[in-house]
């Protein structure tokens, strides 16, 4: 019997049915640098494979018998624990309440440039006898030669690769001699990414033979010089192996240059008092007794669009760092982060932390060290900034709090929300949530007394809410007019440019087309891995999947009966841009959806460009709808407003209404009066009259009334199961079982647990990336109970069914389609 000190460590690459702490013995040398939150390298499984962990906890003083098959940590990755003791809570809760392994949320809370991973090396040994060289073969004495330029020891790959190894007799060789050994170290992948870049080698008249795709891509770059390989992708249609191909036969080169870096705006920093409404003064003063209280509150500051909450948000910051306090400010897009980082960054200077996923690795690693230290004390960025490793939070603030943005749909699955309100917890702070659409669940959440509740209910000064009137396109189609632009929006948008203001025009949808078909047989372009139409690209002449994103070109006769009229149907961003450049040709117009903001900044210098007033008007997707302040747009044009009402998802009438009430609130947030105009096949709808009218106490009392009478969030939690697989019957029978499994556990436990059933069913994309989909409803609550009844259900659902079936658990997603 011997005494140790025993750590819990997390294992990298665990699946979630084998996903626990795994207890290592710490070896005397390595006490004092064990520490919780720190990574170490570990032996694992029967082979004590080299594997990365992260202690999660230690035991002091644990009895260990002699025989015990207890294992050693190999070694400390770290100098000092990379997450404290709140973050490693937050391990834990993750692993609880989104059913992920440890090391996947470990992986959530750290920044990519701290990842390290395992490679296998191979090192020469010292002392090596020369009889042993004298006897290696001409292959052998040329890896030790390499190996001794290397410096003693180089990544087993790079060695591979170097001499174009077929297998490992080579190493044999080397390791029977006892010239070699071969480990598994942990390599820290600090570099910062670079785009890779293409440019003809030569002459289109001195090209060899090529494929026609290749000769597509010869004559692109003729024409552009030099473009990056994703760019030369997505306007040829073809695949990384053709480019692979082009430089293999020297008719092209590739090169790396390293990412363009964001530039660090030299903002002089300001302390000029914030001067509020009387109105915005009491919200403020009621939001300050919150922030006071001695325990952890949360409030919603529910304000119209313009009503001035960013004001309060700088007051309240203000307030937190003058009491030694930390702040986390939390946007939904990625677009809102330059505007909302200017305002922070005049008044805080370099004490601003910035998260969020267009960063490169380097400035992601850079500003994680800023918040983990004390150069900063506001961290703002998008859904990933609820993770700042800043200390002694008073504050968090999530602006437009209803997004669903704000909700992962990759595992770990959570809501920032539910991860602030747990960090609020731990930091007895305020967790105040904002916006003019709040979701649902929240308002009634601060209408029952359960959050606070603040009220906005003027803009700023002398603005005023914009005039809404509304298009019945029936009519314009009744007149003749066929296009996207009715004649009253064509009418305004020339009186605004004539006036020289700005104009912002929503169409949720990017693309040309957004689907293709024949009219004689009736048949549609499908993506050949997803059940889903292909949309038509202008740009690069492509039909492209917006799942999968495969591409194919512009097809110019049907693959069934050959007939060479094809109807092109359906809009997208790109056919409004050529309509409307078409109407007013002198105009200068800016699209920004996902196919213009590809690279990094590109949406950031899009804005900044439409803000200098270098354009008249700015189309684009959701995007440009929220949380934008440009006081030079007087007009605001809705098109197919109603094209996203009629989903299946409960959510569709909620998202709908706050999709048009922010977009309308962008215009006259200026001296001008502004104007929007909603385009819509329906005019009389009730939830576009609401959202005309700017009207969301209107629209709450309608939807909570639906929302009680179907039993939806907040009168229960939804929880998705999804079940993929590649092939359709067997992921019919796999969800089959989950469902019966399910069943037999209720009953087994008298229905203490209350449940609501949906399912199973196809997803309504049942094929997604060549792969089946079948989906669960569960209505009931998201309790503990529930929570450990369901992790039974999985891990009996994993010791039958093999690796190949996928099983996911979403709890009340965004989504249930």
């Amino acid at each position: 019997m011997r005494y140790s000190v025993v750590a819990g460590v997390a294992i990298e690459k665990t699946v979630y049915r084998f996903d626990k702490p795994f207890d290592y013995s710490v070896p005397a040398e390595l006490v004092e640098l064990c520490k919780p939150g720190c990574r170490v390298t570990v032996p694992f499984g029967r082979g004590n494979t080299k594997r990365q962990g992260v202690i999660l906890y230690l035991s002091d003083g644990a009895q260990i018998t002699d025989n015990s098959e207890i294992k050693n940590i190999i070694s400390v990755i770290d100098k000092k624990p990379l997450l404290n003791e709140e973050m490693l809570g937050i391990v834990k809760w993750l692993k609880s309440h989104t059913f992920c392994t440890y090391y996947d949320a470990i992986k959530t809370l750290l920044p990519f440039g701290l990842s390290v991973k395992m490679v296998s090396t191979v090192k020469l040994e010292n002392n090596v006898e020369p009889m042993a060289l004298a006897n290696l073969s001409k292959l052998g004495n040329d890896i030790v030669a390499f190996l001794r330029k290397k410096g003693g020891s180089a990544e087993k790959s790079v060695v591979i690769n170097a001499f174009k190894l077929t297998n490992e007799d080579a190493f044999a060789e080397l390791l029977k001699l006892n010239i070699i050994s071969l480990d598994r170290t942990a390599k820290q992948n600090m570099r910062d990414p670079t785009v890779s870049m293409a440019s003809l080698s030569m002459p289109l008249s001195d090209l060899p033979k090529l494929t026609p795709k290749q000769r597509a891509v010869a004559e692109f770059l003729d024409e552009v010089n030099t473009a990056g390989v994703k760019e030369i992708a997505y306007y040829t249609g073809v695949t990384q192996a053709v480019i692979t191909a082009l430089e293999k036969k020297g008719v092209i080169n590739v090169f790396q240059i390293p990412a363009l870096e964001a530039k660090e705006q030299s903002i002089p920093q300001t302390t000029t008092e914030i001067v509020l409404t009387d109105e915005q003064q009491n919200a403020y003063n009621s939001l300050l007794d919150d922030y006071n209280s001695e325990n952890a509150k949360t409030s919603l500051l529910y304000g119209v669009t313009g009503s001035g909450k960013t004001s309060i948000f700088l007051k309240l910051v203000d307030y937190a760092i003058a009491n030694g306090k930390s702040a986390i400010v939390m946007v939904p897009e990625i677009s809102l982060t330059p505007q909302t980082l200017s305002k922070f960054k005049a008044r805080y200077g370099e004490r601003v932390a910035v998260f969020h996923s267009a960063m490169s690795l380097g400035q992601r690693m850079e500003e994680w060290k800023k918040a983990n230290s004390d150069r900063a004390v506001v961290a703002i960025g998008t859904r990933s900034a609820v993770f700042a490793p800043l200390k002694n939070v008073g504050l968090i603030i999530m602006d437009e709090e209803q997004e669903h943005t704000y909700k992962s749909e990759q595992s770990p699955r959570f809501h920032a929300r539910e991860v602030a309100s747990v960090r609020c917890k731990y930091h007895k702070a305020l967790l105040l949530l904002a916006s003019a659409t709040p979701s649902v669940e929240s308002y009634c959440h601060a209408s029952e007394g359960r959050f606070g509740l603040v009220t906005l209910n003027n803009r700023y000064g002398n603005a005023v809410l914009p005039s809404v009137l509304t298009v019945d396109m029936r009519e314009e189609l009744a007149v003749g007019n066929t296009g996207i632009i009715s004649r009253t929006l064509a009418k305004e948008l020339s009186n605004t440019i004539q006036n020289k203001k700005q104009a912002i025009i929503l169409l949720n949808r990017r693309g040309h087309n957004t689907y293709i078909s024949c009219p004689a047989c009736g048949y549609v372009f499908n993506c050949e891995n997803c059940s889903i139409s292909l949309t038509y690209h202008s740009a690069n002449k492509k039909l492209m999947c917006h799942y999968c994103g495969a591409s194919h070109p512009q097809p110019t006769e049907c693959p069934h009966c050959k007939n060479k009229k094809l109807r092109f149907s359906g809009i997208g961003t790109q056919k409004a841009d050529e309509e409307i450049s078409a109407m007013f040709p002198d105009a200068r117009i800016l699209r920004l959806d996902a196919d213009t903001t590809m690279t990094r900044d590109a949406f950031e210098k899009g804005l900044k460009a439409f803000s200098d007033g270098e354009y008249d008007i700015m189309l684009g997707t959701q995007m440009v709808a929220k949380g934008l302040d440009f006081p030079n747009v007087t007009l605001v044009g809705v098109l197919s407003a109603d094209q996203s009402m009629y989903s299946d998802d409960f959510r569709s009438l909620e998202r709908t209404f706050s999709l048009l009430t922010q977009v309308i609130g962008r215009s006259g947030r200026g001296s001008e009066p502004g104007l929007a105009i909603v385009q819509t096949h329906e005019p009389e709808n009730d939830i576009l009259e609401l959202a005309c009218n700017q009207d969301y106490n209107g629209f709450y009392s309608t939807e909570i009334m639906s929302r009680r009478l179907m039993i939806y969030p907040p009168y229960c939690d939804i929880v998705m199961l999804g079940v993929s697989a590649v092939g359709s019957e067997t992921t019919r029978l796999a969800a089959l079982k989950l469902f019966e499994l399910i069943k037999k556990a209720l009953k087994e436990q008298n229905n203490e647990i209350k449940m609501i059933i949906l399912g199973p069913i196809s997803a309504n994309s049942p094929r997604v990336n060549s792969k089946y989909r079948q989906r669960l409803i569960l209505k009931t609550k998201n309790t503990q109970k529930f929570r450990e009844f369901l992790d039974k259900i999985l891990l009996e659902f994993y010791s039958v069914y093999d690796k190949n079936i996928t099983v996911f658990v979403d709890i009340n997603p965004e989504s249930i389609i």
